[in-house]
């Protein structure tokens, strides 16, 4: 009996030991999932499996053409006390292709020695949130019905991304489920974090362009507190981009339109803001810089015009060189190199006028290229500003207008009337998130 107590005394000690833990890292946002925390077992085995799921499929090339097949493929690996299924890999391997992530650095990340992070969201849907040790990737669990919505909609996903490859939607880099026998079945997706690189990021905002419930109290109890904030936190700021305000308002419109074709709403803006430094701001508009940046924003060794769209990668590796005849770059890269004080030759760049050089069907896909993309990992998702560079991209794409949803519309028109809130119509949703925008970009 003595044992027993005394056993009993210490499962409660480590109990409430971990409780003072979780209650302090809660403040801070994420915190380290070691070997005492609830989801270590869990998250030791899901990064096993994927391992071994990503390794089975990593001598298999990028696909040029994806076919049904593809958008079809399960896999399972069975290992030692659970299975890993895996969902549509050829589909997710191309993705990651095209943002030049390959596959030892998708493994090296999301598989190492080092624990995951567990962040805090203030989400009220149920899920469960990871970060990879050096916060590229999230992971979250998602309910069977998600998983069978994305998936049933992955072709028109790839689609969306082939057509604007510089799409601000968050890019899923994976589906998986995990099985632990008599215990446990769960499915979760790989996105790229919007949030990345990390570094300097003073503020993180949720925006969704409604005003029910859309405060976040920012202090912080002069504690170093990771607080995502919301619409009514950034009453009276702008996001200054300068020449990329009209691309930016456009995307998001190609965006919630193709949301609003899935019959989907109450999805978010992720925006975080960080400020230049006096280094960048110098050396953005430089001509070695300029020529990094459209290297990276437009495949400039092929014609468009003559490759599926799938073949058409959206970045490409820093140390690939501008050929000399570098096709039709749209007319304000070689405005912001004379700006720069740099002139650009013909042999190096070569940018006819719009009306006369390029095919309509090219100039199409130029202008959703018109965006130079930083020389970051993350470059789909970050935009440098005049002062500040934004890392934003668009998340949550999982709610459809249901009858619950259209039930849930009535009963908050009655407790709200007259006020803006999330639960809309798709449609009336994206106008008025696209309003957000607009009305606070500059």
């Amino acid at each position: 009996m003595a044992g027993k107590s005394s056993a009993g005394r210490t499962r409660a000690a480590r109990r409430a030991r971990w409780w003072q833990l979780t209650q302090r890292w809660r403040m801070v946002g994420v915190f380290e999932i070691n070997t005492e925390h609830e989801f270590y077992s869990l998250t030791s085995l899901m990064k096993k499996g994927m391992q071994a799921c990503i390794q089975a499929t990593s001598n298999t090339e990028a696909q040029n053409t994806l076919t049904d097949e593809h958008f079809k493929t399960k896999g399972t690996q069975l290992l030692e006390g659970f299975e890993m299924h895996t969902f549509a890999a050829p589909v997710f391997a191309t993705l990651r292709h095209s943002l030049d992530i390959s596959e030892q650095e998708f493994i090296n990340s999301l598989c190492p020695k080092a624990n995951y992070l567990q962040f805090i969201s203030n989400s009220k849907s149920k899920a469960d949130f990871f970060l990879t040790y050096d916060k590229r990737f999230f992971l979250k669990t998602q309910s069977k019905r998600e998983v069978r919505f994305l998936l049933s909609n992955l072709r028109r996903y790839m689609d969306h991304l082939e057509k604007y490859p510089h799409s601000l939607l968050v890019r899923f880099l994976g589906i998986y489920k995990i099985v632990i026998p008599n215990q446990l079945k769960k499915y979760f997706i790989v996105m790229q974090s919007v949030f990345y690189p990390h570094d300097r990021i003073n503020n993180r905002y949720d925006i969704k362009g409604c005003e029910v419930g859309r405060w976040t109290d920012p202090e912080t109890g002069g504690k170093q507190v990771i607080k995502v904030l919301k619409d009514n936190n950034f009453k009276e700021q702008s996001i200054v981009l300068g020449p990329e305000k009209s691309w930016f308002e456009r995307q998001v419109k190609a965006d919630t339109t193709f949301l609003q074709d899935l019959n989907v709403l109450d999805y978010s803006l992720l925006l975080a803001q960080q400020p230049l430094h006096q280094d960048e701001l110098e050396g953005k508009h430089s001509f070695a810089d300029l020529v990094i940046r459209t290297t990276k924003s437009l495949d400039i060794d092929d014609d468009p015009t003559h490759l599926e769209p799938s073949s058409v990668p959206l970045l490409r590796s820093r140390s690939e060189e501008v050929p000399d005849g570098a096709g039709c770059v749209p007319g304000q890269h070689q405005a912001a190199a004379e700006d720069a004080g740099e002139e650009i030759l013909a042999q190096e760049i070569n940018s006819p006028p719009k009306d006369t050089g390029c095919p309509i069907e090219l100039q199409e896909f130029h202008e959703h290229h018109r965006r130079l993309l930083p020389n970051f990992k993350n470059a789909v998702h970050v935009i440098d500003g005049l002062e500040w560079r934004y890392f934003v991209g668009i998340v949550d794409i999982f709610t459809v207008y249901s009858i619950k949803k259209r039930l849930e519309n009535l009963w908050k028109n009655l407790r709200y009337p007259g006020r803006v809130f999330s639960t809309v119509r798709p449609a009336k949703y994206s106008q008025r998130f696209c309003r957000w925008i607009h009305e606070h970009t500059q």
